[in-house]
């Protein structure tokens, strides 16, 4: 109960007896240390890489050599909806952890009355002006632990910006090379169709001439509706993802794009990724979630300083006076009071609130191992697809050529009645299916680049000042720590 002293009483040499204690027991504060999972590294990735220490420039999505796509990106870091709102959830986390801290401070308040009573036709007027402090020594480290959990969520919410602004980034790449890719396809279809309606005049000619069979020429007109069929459906959706791509950079999705871009004029950059064990802290998503393991180690401790006794000091002085609206002839008091809380029952709720934060503990550890894991595969899964569509796409040139040089052949002898109609349809599907496969794998290895620049957590270079705990040298060792 508190203790209260007025200055008409002598030195609360008890008061000062508890603050003192305080101070010296301040040593006590209760901590817990941060789990990490304990899990086994390769020294190499399965998948053919570069191992050399990787160097990627914050602006990486520059090395494709798009300046269309570079201005596209900026774009869409200012006005990006998704972005904003992750921008929004940081604000929230500062102002989060201001109200946290501001629990480490005093409180002060001043309050005043003035009214009139009336008992029994006795009138009496009264004033009052008080001004009471309070605070609460934090003994054992419960306020100091909530504050720091809020830093450290503040310090996981900035790496969910930042691996917001690479997923953006990645997004808008991808969809921009998709949008090209079907260009592209659309411009093949469209030049196959013209092809296709050139041939189909050479055996209008023929038939007319009596030396084609009215079957060669339903089989030509089949082959040119065929290829018209073939362009509304890439039409479309070259639109949609133009559309997509505008709600993603915060425009309409009606909105129009500059074209000149082609896909084959893109660069194709080399990406050193750097040993699997360098991916622990290149990721802003892993550090997101190691800061998780912190912010859960310091719930914990909380939680644990809950269940011993609080110590609160308070301080109070007031002005009262019998006058009404008025303070003269005025009474002052003072007091100064310390007060110690121990709940002794309460059905078991903050022990059980320790034991659920340390069920939450386990949960973020197994998290933080899974996407450590998760990012791992993406990396040798960017790795194997680039590898895949390399070496798919250069035997895929040699196929384009010949097929290329097999249509012309094919026409020529179709022309001077050496060939059927059916050698040249033949070499038309060949042709049009080559083009249009040389464009998606095209596709395919920028997207995997795209992909495997992401997978590496992009130019984005974990800072530590923001959570001095997450260490980069602290690699994580197969069973999880309990």
């Amino acid at each position: 109960m508190p203790h209260p002293v007025t200055h008409h009483l002598p030195c609360p040499r008890r008061l000062v007896l508890t603050v003192l204690a305080a101070s010296v027991l301040g040593g006590c504060a209760i901590s817990e240390p941060v789990l990490r999972p304990t899990m086994s590294l390769s020294t190499s990735w399965s998948e053919p890489a570069d191992t050399s220490a990787a160097s990627i420039p914050d602006t990486w999505w520059q090395s494709f050599g798009s300046p269309q796509l570079d201005a596209l990106i900026a774009e869409a870091m200012l006005a990006a909806p998704d972005l904003l709102i992750q921008g929004e959830r940081v604000v929230q986390a500062e102002l989060a952890l201001r109200q946290s801290g501001a629990s480490l401070l005093p409180t002060l308040s001043l309050a005043g009355s003035s009214g009139v009573r009336n008992i029994e036709g006795n009138e009496t007027g009264a004033s009052e002006l008080g001004l009471a402090a309070a605070y609460e020594i934090d003994l054992w480290g419960r306020l100091a632990a909530s504050v720091d959990a809020s830093r450290a969520r503040l310090a996981a919410t900035r790496f969910d910006y930042a691996a917001a602004r690479l997923s953006l980034s990645a997004s808008v790449s991808s969809l921009w090379f998709q949008s090209l890719a079907l260009e592209d396809r659309l411009a093949i279809a469209r030049n196959n169709l013209s092809i296709a309606e050139s041939v189909l005049r050479v055996v209008q000619a023929r038939y007319d001439n009596g030396a084609a069979s009215a079957l060669e020429l339903s089989q030509q007109r089949s082959t040119v509706l065929a290829q018209r069929q073939a362009i509304e459906p890439l039409a479309v959706q070259l639109r949609q993802t133009r559309s997509a791509l505008a709600i993603l950079l915060g425009r309409g999705p009606q909105a129009r794009f500059i074209e000149g871009e082609r896909l084959a004029e893109l660069s194709l950059p080399t990406i050193a990724t750097g040993l699997p064990s360098e991916l622990l802290w290149r990721r802003p998503d892993l550090a997101a979630s190691e800061a998780g393991l912190v912010a859960a180690a310091a719930d914990i401790a909380a939680a644990r300083a809950a269940l011993l006794p609080s110590i609160s000091l308070s301080a109070g002085a007031g002005i009262a006076s019998g006058a009404l609206l008025a303070l003269a002839d005025n009474t002052r008091t003072l007091s100064i009071s310390a007060s110690v809380l121990q709940k002794i029952f309460d059905g078991g709720r903050l022990k059980a609130d320790v034991d659920l934060q340390r069920s939450r503990q386990r949960e973020l550890l197994e998290a933080h191992r899974s996407n450590i894991l998760t990012a791992l595969k993406e990396v040798e899964d960017a790795l194997a697809n680039g590898a895949r569509d390399r070496r798919q796409e250069a035997v895929q040139r040699e196929i384009l050529a010949e097929a290329q040089r097999s249509l012309s052949l094919a026409e020529l002898r179709y022309r001077e009645g050496a060939d059927s109609l059916l050698v040249v349809l033949d070499a038309q599907r060949t042709l049009f299916a080559a083009q249009d496969q040389m464009a998606q794998l095209r596709l395919a290895r920028l997207t995997a680049a795209v992909n495997l620049y992401k997978a590496l957590g992009g130019g984005w270079q974990n800072a530590l000042a923001l959570q001095p705990d997450l260490d980069k040298n602290a690699l994580p060792t197969p069973a999880a720590q309990r």
